[in-house]
């Protein structure tokens, strides 16, 4: 009992002693809370003073700025002004002076207008008394001065046309021969006269026994295959292969040679080397016209006119060899175009394949260069090319400067010294008998015999020959030529009519 009233006086004691702590606790915050209130509003009365000064401060120095600018508008106005007022005093002076220039300048328009009248009127007396003593109107005495005006001047405009003709003709002249002299230099290929006989070289005689064969099998089975005639004569250690065709002769060759070094020659073995010398050949062809190609740097041809190509290196044509002499067109054909800014590239083409009918003229009928144009047609090459080729004899007319071209390469290459075999006597006889025909013929004042005999021409008197009788004189001197002259490809007869007016200056 005694614990329990201790143990509650003890609460209670420790109840009071807490209360008494707390109250003077929350007294000293409500003092410490006045204190803070107080100081706070100090605090916002200081700072609103501050902010009011300050903003009486921004007031004063906007207005002032204000005020300032509106000085400087009103004084920039008042220059402006001032301005103004200057120019509008000068525009009035020169208003004052543009009015009296511009009376100025009718009194002087009225003047020029009398003076006018009067210089008119002095024209026309003095028109009046040329007439009268003339015996002209003025448009009569105008056409006439015009017209010996007019006579004066064409007679220098023919003299001046005359002179640049010449001229034109001489340096016309010399630029070609330069041309062509040029082409020449660059291009000087060799040309070997090929024959219709190829010799073979026998180890011994005894050969000529195994190649004639028992009963003369062997040799017939060789001239069976290839189409080539063996000559075995006296000749010592050689056979002889004959025949007009150069391939036919280059596969017998070969495979006699073949049969030679293998030493087993009877009909069968005979059959076994002539078809592998007649692959080899179909090869070797093949590389030669390849190795054309290369040579004039003509790409993007045909398969088959590569073959055809290298078919002309077995084809010759009075010794000259075709595909030596088609390279050399090209060449030719390419350098002439380059010098006159023609196309290069169809003229070295088309001087290429040319002559191609000939590698195919022995089995198909024709000419050689219809034969060259449909085969160039078969195997889609351009037209300009066509055309160059359809025109390099003068078969048709040459449109086209890459066509004139292949037509001078053609005749460069085949009429220069050394290209074809033709003995000079002969060549010179064959142009006398040319020129000699035509001479025959009433009316004929000259001939002239030209490149290399594949043209003449012939001067008729104009006052003996009309120009209908130049047909009937061409047609006539053509068939002379067919019936009395042997020559190569053809012949143009180019018949010329001129009249010629020519009076001399003293």
């Amino acid at each position: 009992m005694l614990a329990a009233i201790t143990a509650a006086i003890g609460i209670l004691i420790g109840f009071y002693i807490r209360k008494i702590v707390a109250e003077a606790k929350i007294k000293n915050a409500e003092e410490e809370a006045k204190r803070i209130v107080e100081e706070a509003k100090k605090e916002a009365e200081t700072t609103k003073k501050e902010h009011l000064i300050e903003g009486k401060e921004e007031v004063h120095k906007m207005r002032n700025d204000f005020e300032k600018e509106s000085r400087e508008r009103r004084n920039e106005l008042q220059r402006l002004e001032r301005r103004l007022v200057h120019k509008e005093e000068v525009i009035d002076r020169k208003g004052e002076s543009l009015e009296r220039k511009e009376e100025n300048l009718n009194k002087r328009s009225k003047k020029l207008e009398r003076k006018e009248k009067e210089i008119d009127n002095v024209l026309d007396k003095q028109t009046q008394e040329l007439e009268r003593l003339s015996g002209l109107t003025s448009e009569e005495a105008k056409e006439l001065l015009l017209n010996d005006i007019r006579k004066e001047v064409n007679h220098e405009a023919a003299i001046m046309i005359k002179e640049i003709e010449n001229k034109a003709k001489v340096e016309a002249d010399k630029k070609a021969r330069e041309i062509v002299t040029h082409a020449i230099q660059k291009c000087a290929a060799d040309h070997v006269a090929e024959t219709t006989v190829s010799v073979v070289s026998l180890p011994n005689d005894e050969m000529k026994g195994r190649i004639i064969g028992r009963e003369g099998r062997n040799i017939r089975t060789i001239e069976t295959l290839t189409g080539i005639d063996l000559i075995i004569d006296d000749t010592p250690e050689a056979v002889i292969l004959s025949g007009f065709d150069p391939i036919r002769r280059e596969i017998a060759r070969i495979a006699l040679e073949k049969l030679i070094s293998d030493g087993r020659i009877h009909p069968a073995r005979i059959e076994e080397m002539v078809e592998k010398a007649t692959k080899e050949v179909d090869n070797y062809i093949r590389e030669v016209g390849e190795q054309a190609t290369f040579d004039t740097g003509i790409h993007g041809l045909h398969s088959e006119l590569v073959r055809l190509l290298g078919r002309l290196k077995f084809r010759t044509s009075y010794g000259q060899n075709v595909l030596k002499h088609s390279i050399e067109v090209s060449h030719l054909a390419s350098i002439m175009a380059a010098e006159i800014g023609a196309d290069v590239k169809i003229a070295k083409r088309a001087g290429l394949l040319h002559d191609l009918g000939k590698s195919v003229d022995h089995e198909v009928e024709g000419p050689h260069v219809t034969i060259g144009v449909d085969l160039c047609k078969k195997y889609r090459e351009s037209k300009a090319v066509i055309h160059a080729i359809e025109a390099h004899h003068g078969d048709v007319e040459a449109k086209s400067v890459e066509a004139v071209l292949v037509q001078a390469a053609d005749a460069i290459s085949a009429a220069r010294p050394g290209a074809r075999r033709e003995t000079l006597e002969a060549y010179i006889k064959r142009l006398e008998k040319l020129e000699e025909i035509a001479n025959s013929f009433d009316g004929v004042e000259k001939s002239y015999a030209i490149q290399a005999g594949r043209e003449i021409r012939i001067m008729v008197k104009s006052d003996e020959v009309n120009d209908l009788n130049t047909v009937n004189i061409a047609r006539d001197i053509v068939k002379r030529i067919e019936d009395e002259l042997d020559y190569p490809g053809q012949i143009k007869v180019n018949v010329i009519r001129e009249t010629r007016a020519i009076e001399y200056a003293k």
